[in-house]
């Protein structure tokens, strides 16, 4: 708000005469000068107003999530982790996972267009160890992509896979598959009716996507020493990524994540982050708004009851 302010007459000094002048403009000065200060002080609330209005706004749609991003433990015998997610420009944490543990997926996180930190710790590890695992990611609008920790703890690799969520044609599914077991160097996965998915997928990859008929499938997965069944669920419509994983027998088994649900499920808003990173700031409260217009009104009608007497000074 600009300062509004204006001279006072300095008290008369002891021993001098006050002397009492006829009528005179100077009241009706005083107003006007009055007038014109309200006047500036309005047109400097008024831009601030409109300001604390749009502005949020306007962060908003700088700061809406236009890319998504999820992460994936696949290693068997790293234990649970804590994963944070922290975006370049700035150091803010912009998501946090608890307790991870091997074969989870999250679901998408909807984030900015710009370059992140992956960091993923151990779930018991104090605040001050360093990260088991550490990747910068590009997250580019209308490009989700999946962040993987894989491999053998002493040997832990990460990877970042290019998702593509397409729909595909009416009573199909879309399928691609991640190798992430370390029991095979490569993977073979084909239907129990003998219908190819996947061959030689080596560790640490995923293939393209393939569409095949809707439906839940018998799943056989076989490497040069290991052979497994896995039973998987593919919904019409929907776009999935099986993860070859190891059990805790120690032997191949898949898991089946249907990735476009997931995609479908993510919020709309921005990220809870307590008001930092990529969240996304709410428009002005209602009742700030409406203070600044009560304020606006109060001054207008100061300006009129001044401008009467203004007027009736000079009458």
């Amino acid at each position: 708000m600009i300062p509004f302010t204006r001279s006072i007459p300095l008290p008369p000094k002891k021993g001098s005469a006050m002397t009492i002048s006829s009528p005179s403009p100077r009241p009706a000065r005083r107003s006007r000068i009055g007038l014109r200060g309200l006047a500036l002080t309005a047109a400097a609330v008024l831009p601030l107003a409109l300001g604390v209005a749009t502005a949020p706004a306007a962060m908003a749609a700088q700061a809406a999530p236009s890319g998504w991003a999820r992460v994936a433990h696949l290693s068997p015998d790293t234990k649970s982790v804590d994963v944070q997610m922290t975006a370049l420009a700035g150091g803010a944490v912009v998501y946090e996972l608890d307790d991870v543990s091997y074969g989870a997926v999250s679901d998408y996180i909807p984030l900015a267009e710009g370059t992140y930190v992956v960091s993923m710790v151990p779930s018991d590890a104090t605040n001050d160890s360093e990260p088991v695992v550490q990747q910068s990611v590009e997250v580019s609008a209308g490009e989700p992509i999946t962040v993987a920790a894989y491999g053998r703890n002493a040997e832990l690799k990460t990877t970042v896979f290019d998702d593509d969520l397409s729909a595909p044609a009416e009573g199909q599914a879309r399928v691609r598959v991640v190798q992430a077991s370390t029991l095979e160097p490569r993977v073979d996965v084909d239907t129990a009716e003998g219908r190819s998915i996947a061959q030689a997928v080596t560790s640490g990859s995923a293939t393209g996507y393939a569409a095949v008929p809707a439906g839940s499938w018998n799943l056989e997965l076989s490497g040069a020493d290991e052979t497994a069944s896995s039973a998987v669920a593919l919904p019409a419509g929907s776009v999935s990524t099986i993860f070859v994983l190891d059990d805790a027998a120690g032997a191949l088994t898949a898991r089946t994540v249907t990735d476009s649900a997931t995609l479908a499920d993510m919020p709309t808003g921005g990220i809870h982050t307590g008001g930092g990173g990529t969240a996304v700031q709410s428009a002005a409260p209602a009742g700030l708004i409406g203070g600044v217009v009560a304020l606006l009104g109060g001054l207008v009608a100061t300006m009129v009851v001044l401008r009467r007497r203004s007027s009736k000074g000079t009458a």
